[in-house]
């Protein structure tokens, strides 16, 4: 059992929690919590540390969680004062696991007809996170990320896809018009930004498109913008500007999930 907070595995596990640059470097992430972990592919657990106040429960997550620990190699037990040291959360589950970073080529998010969220600067934690999932909801092919964009592998965002990040491919270019450059003749670019005339739902997503959404302060760069196939806006009222950037991507995802699946309802 590890009882120090000095052992040199726990002073690393606080690294690449807290460091995108050695997450990066190492091509690791830390993942934490019962669901999360219940999720997590076998082949890409590296180590799984278990808090020595751990027991399972009856849900179909622990069942799942019994079956990796079963097959895992790595196991490690961590007293409970380590782990706390360790955890990314106010009330640790006392579970979590040293995850290697699930990677994708741009070719694995055009399958069937593309449907793409393109991702530009965007900063918060849990709207990232959010948008991954909501992208997995509605049916999405991938995400494209901008290189500006918050790690993906931060534990917050990590957190916030509830497990959608091991089954969401996703693409991280240098930046918006790069990427779009790449994907040039595959999909159509929507613009999500001020200034756009037509509402969202005015076009045709049934064929290959792609919504580009910008920093939740800034929104999209001009360049970005100019880039695009359209400009379109959300209505609102009560004279408000914008939305949430991942309420706003909810929105494009699910009127292009409306429109692709019309038969259902």
């Amino acid at each position: 059992m590890i009882t120090s907070k000095n052992n040199e595995l726990i002073k690393y596990i606080k690294k690449i929690s807290s460091k995108a640059k050695v997450r990066r470097l190492d091509k690791v992430f830390f993942a934490e919590g019962r669901r999360l972990l219940s999720e997590t592919p076998p082949s890409l657990l590296e180590k799984i540390l278990v808090s020595e106040d751990f027991s399972f429960g009856d849900t179909p997550a622990d069942k799942k969680l019994r079956e990796i620990l079963n097959t895992c190699k790595d196991v490690e037990e961590v007293s409970a004062g380590v782990f706390s040291e360790i955890s990314d959360t106010s009330h640790s589950q006392g579970i979590a696991a040293v995850v290697r970073q699930p990677a994708y080529q741009l070719t694995d998010l055009l399958h069937g007809t593309p449907l793409l969220l393109v991702l530009e600067n965007i900063q918060d934690p849990g709207n990232l996170g959010t948008m991954v999932r909501t992208s997995l909801g509605a049916g999405a092919t991938g995400i494209v990320m901008t290189r500006d964009c918050v790690d993906i592998f931060s534990p917050k965002v990590v957190r916030a896809t509830m497990g959608a990040i091991y089954r969401m491919p996703f693409f991280i270019a240098d930046d918006a018009v790069s990427a779009f450059l790449m994907l040039r003749g595959k999909v159509k670019f929507y613009a999500a930004a001020l200034g756009g005339k037509k509402p969202y739902d005015r076009f045709d997503y049934s064929k290959p498109s792609a919504f580009v959404i910008g920093n939740e302060g800034n929104g999209l760069r001009p360049e970005t913008i100019a880039a695009c196939d359209e400009k379109m806006i959300i209505p609102m009222e009560g004279n408000l500007e914008s939305l949430n950037a991942a309420m706003a991507a909810g929105i494009l995802l699910y009127e292009a999930h409306r429109q692709r699946h019309e038969d259902l309802v």
